[in-house]
């Protein structure tokens, strides 16, 4: 990529506009034509939970966190078809690419969006009482249609948790990678140098690996602290992965 391209950030494009059948919209808003990106990564991911709460680490305890996690992962728009449970998951390139698709998208609040930018992708969301058991309302779902990462910082976190490097193509990658020497295993939260029925590989010798990602699993390995949990690694190498109990 040429110097001035060195910019990436992460797309969402959410159950709730799955649902209604705004995905081709969504893509056209966000086309090479409208913003001068191009796309760097694309897949369908079946949302765990692990990764929502990951993706969402931020608003863990707050009164809408549960709605939250439920939202994304699908749950509450397919409650009786887990089969049609899913994000598309994109990545753009090019200049100025956080601030040209926030612009796009809107601001977070569907009903701000329609107040002050009516043309943007989040106008056409709504938002969504979230209430207690008790019937009481404690704060608000946005249905907003799409994520799309705030900052550059922000971004390469969510690019890194949804997308491994191999998902996007090397001469598109702008973040470091490096090759893994050795064999790690993820097993019910805990990380393993050995196979063990029931693991599943997060890597193997000679696999791609974002390169802070290896990093933190060579400290975990050792009992040292890493900058990131293993579940935030364990998230994005096991997606679409079917998991056995």
């Amino acid at each position: 990529m040429e110097p001035n391209e060195l910019e990436q950030t992460l797309v969402l494009i959410k159950p709730d506009a799955l649902k209604v059948s705004l995905t081709g919209y969504i893509l056209s808003q966000f086309s090479e034509f409208h913003t001068g990106l191009r796309y760097a990564g694309a897949k369908i991911v079946h949302v765990t939970r692990m990764l929502a709460e990951e993706h969402y680490a931020e608003h863990k305890g707050k009164a809408f966190y549960s709605a939250l996690i439920s939202y994304i992962t699908g749950e509450i728009h397919y409650a009786e078809r887990p089969q049609r449970r899913r994000v598309v998951a994109l990545v753009y390139c090019g200049p100025d690419a956080v601030k040209k698709v926030r612009s796009i998208a809107g601001p977070t609040n569907p009903h701000v969006a329609r107040d002050t930018a009516p043309g943007t992708i989040r106008a056409l969301g709504t938002v969504v009482p979230v209430k207690d058991d008790a019937g009481n309302t404690v704060g608000e779902r946005l249905d907003n249609l799409v994520h799309a990462s705030a900052t550059t910082e922000e971004a390469e976190r969510e690019i890194k948790l949804w997308f491994k490097p191999d998902d996007i193509m090397p001469y598109m990658r702008l973040y470091p990678t490096d090759i893994s020497e050795d064999y790690y295993y993820y097993r019910g939260g805990l990380l393993l140098s050995d196979y063990e029925p029931g693991a599943r590989c997060l890597a193997a010798p000679g696999d791609t690996v974002w390169k802070s990602d290896l990093e933190a699993l060579r400290k975990l390995s050792r009992g040292a602290t890493a900058p990131c949990s293993l579940d935030a690694i364990a998230a994005k190498y096991l997606i679409n992965q079917a998991i056995r109990s």
